[in-house]
């Protein structure tokens, strides 16, 4: 059986820095522009890096990790716009299923599907989402949240009670921001919960290289004319807590 190497990727510099600080004997390494932070978490090694933003600089990362690092399986932890109206700034999304909202091959093949593989959604896998599920509920429950983050943190966000949703997640090269856009995958990809820009690019690489992975994404904006809120500081002060204590709570399961 081979070693168990965790790769974790995250979605914003500002939210790996936390998971970084976890690492025991860390050492760096750079390549192609990126430092990948090596060491272990509960004795576990693991490799943790800034994704980038963007498909091909999310795929890039990832191939890296699983080529160069030898990772067994993969966590990612980033922001994401809602598209289902019944999410809040705060709320927690797992990906059950990722789709490429920008893929349109069409009239060669359906829109969506990914040339070759004959593959429109990547799912998740089960062992880790449940563990993610866990994790995330954990930190939502017995306000471990209100112990975790300065309560003025969350009032500045309106953040009261966080729920968790696992649903489908679909990820494009554009930051959407406007409801036209919003409506129109909403349209077209009815069960999608919210959007991102990394998380189904690096599922079809963990796919094809047949390496287990799940995808946590914390909503930081509506995705339409009112997602004008302080980024900087809902990642400084939300999102880099969240996925510090929600990849702690992993740990300690594996």
């Amino acid at each position: 059986m081979s070693e168990k190497i965790t790769g974790i990727m995250g979605a914003m510099p500002e939210e790996i820095n936390g998971v970084v600080a976890l690492l025991v004997n860390r050492q760096e390494v750079t390549i192609g522009g990126r430092t990948y932070f090596t060491g272990t978490i509960n004795d576990i090694k693991t490799v943790v890096v800034f994704s980038r933003w963007g498909k091909v600089a999310a795929a890039t990362t990832v191939s890296t990790l699983i080529l160069t690092f030898n990772i067994t399986q993969l966590l990612f932890t980033g922001v994401a716009g809602a598209i289902s109206h019944q999410l809040k700034i705060g709320d927690i999304v797992i990906a059950k299923r990722l789709v490429q909202h920008d893929m349109d091959a069409r009239p060669l093949m359906p829109q969506f599907e990914i040339p070759l593989l004959g593959k429109t959604y990547f799912d998740c896998d089960a062992y880790l989402l449940t563990i993610a599920q866990n994790a995330v509920n954990n930190l939502l429950q017995n306000k471990h949240l209100h112990a975790t983050i300065d309560s003025a943190a969350l009032e500045a966000f309106d953040i009261t009670v966080p729920k968790l949703v696992v649903g489908d997640i679909a990820s494009g090269d554009q930051f959407i921001s406007g409801s036209s856009s919003k409506n129109n995958i909403l349209q077209q990809l009815p069960a999608v919960v919210c959007v991102e820009m990394e998380g189904a690019a690096v599922a079809q690489v963990c796919f094809e290289y047949d390496i287990p992975f799940v995808i946590v994404r914390t909503i930081s904006d509506t995705a339409d004319e009112q997602s004008h809120i302080d980024f900087r500081l809902f990642i400084n002060t939300i999102s880099s807590r969240y996925a510090v204590e929600i990849i702690k709570n992993i740990y300690s399961q594996f």
